[in-house]
């Protein structure tokens, strides 16, 4: 299989800082929306967002040593994502459930861009793994909100 070139590998990096830049202003709304009796979900949205920090640098830094830009923006449907957030805000509240199901969402959509980041061919074996260990962790974070979404029914 070949390889595919620096500039491609990039943009597939970039794609994920990206994702991990909507996930960062996720959780911080998300912490903004969350009610003062629910101290375990302001630790738990603290430690997501400094997860993403992570996440964001480690991709950022195969992008610079591959003599590329690291994105610093976020994605269109993250933009889309947030405005429907604050919309169903308004609607339905800042309860806990809302809160979650917000942030489950947001933590769907970033494990399709991880999924489609890995299906593509020629990823250099490092850089295929790096996605990989971050794909792993973010779908225990996904499984944690799901089942406190489902705890707060």
């Amino acid at each position: 299989m070949e390889t595919i070139t620096a500039k491609a590998a990039n943009e597939i990096l970039n794609d994920l800082i990206a994702i991990n830049n909507d996930r960062i202003t996720g959780y911080e709304k998300a912490l903004k929306e969350t009610q003062g009796t629910d101290a375990d979900l302001k630790a738990l949205f603290t430690d997501m967002i400094a997860e993403s920090h992570q996440f964001r640098n480690a991709l950022g830094n195969e992008v610079q040593a591959a003599g590329g830009t690291m994105e610093t923006g976020s994605t269109t449907s993250g933009k889309i994502y947030r405005a429907w957030m604050d919309v169903k805000a308004v609607f339905t509240g800042h309860d806990r459930h809302t809160v979650l199901a917000n942030c489950e969402a947001g933590e769907d959509a970033t494990q399709k861009a991880y999924k489609s980041a890995l299906e593509q061919q020629g990823l250099p074996a490092f850089i295929h793994e790096l996605i990989s260990q971050q794909q792993i962790t973010l779908k225990r974070a996904h499984d944690k909100i799901k089942a406190l979404r489902d705890q707060a029914k």
